[in-house]
C-alpha cells in the first residue's frame, strides 16, 4: 500500500471514529511579528508620583507583539552625545503583549529619588542628575519624552527600575 493510500485510509478511519463526520483540527494562528518603532507612537511620560513615570506606546500599524523591557537614557542636555544612558533593572517577568491596531502597552519606570527641597541631595552623597527629557527605547527606536507635568526628571545614581511592558 502506498503512502498516499495509507493516509487516505487513516483519514477514513478517523472519520468513522468521529461518528461519520470529518473532524478538522483547529488552525494554529501564526505568531504576530515583533513591534517596530516606526509603527509605535509614544503618548508621553506620566508621573504617578515623585519617583515613578508611566511610559505608554500605541500601535499604529498591523497587529504586533511587544516583549521585554525598555532602554532608558536622560536627554535634552543640548546635544545627543550628552545623553546619559541609565542601567535598567528589570522588575517582573517579561511576557509577550500582542497589540492590535490602536492597542497600547506601558512600562513603569522608577528612579532613585532626589531628597529635600529646591536643589535637593542624594542619600548616597552624590550630586543629583536633572534632565528635561528621557529617551525610552522600544522596538529598536528611541522616543524622546518630557514629563507630563512640564517639570524635569531628577534622580540619584545611574539606574532605573522598569517593569516589563503590559497592556495599558
Amino acid at each position: 500500500m502506498g503512502v498516499t493510500r495509507k493516509v487516505a485510509a487513516l483519514g477514513a478511519a478517523t472519520a468513522l471514529l468521529a461518528g461519520g463526520m470529518l473532524v478538522a483540527t483547529p488552525a494554529v494562528a501564526a505568531p504576530a511579528a515583533a513591534c517596530t518603532g516606526d509603527q509605535l507612537s509614544a503618548t508621553g511620560a506620566d508621573r504617578t508620583d515623585s519617583e515613578r513615570v508611566r511610559f505608554t506606546v500605541v500601535n499604529e500599524g498591523p497587529t504586533c507583539e511587544l516583549r521585554g523591557f525598555p532602554t532608558v537614557a536622560l536627554s535634552g542636555q543640548g546635544s545627543p552625545d550628552r545623553n546619559k544612558p541609565l542601567r535598567v533593572i528589570p522588575r517582573g517577568e517579561a511576557r509577550p503583549v500582542v497589540l492590535a491596531h490602536g492597542g497600547s502597552a506601558s512600562t513603569l519606570l522608577t528612579f532613585t529619588p532626589v531628597l529635600g527641597e529646591a536643589d535637593g541631595y542624594c542619600a548616597s552623597g552624590a550630586d543629583p542628575t536633572v534632565a528635561p527629557s528621557l529617551v525610552v527605547g522600544v522596538g529598536r527606536m528611541g522616543f524622546q519624552v518630557a514629563p507630563s507635568d512640564g517639570g524635569r526628571f531628577a534622580l540619584c545614581g545611574d539606574t532605573v527600575r522598569a517593569t516589563a511592558f503590559r497592556p495599558a
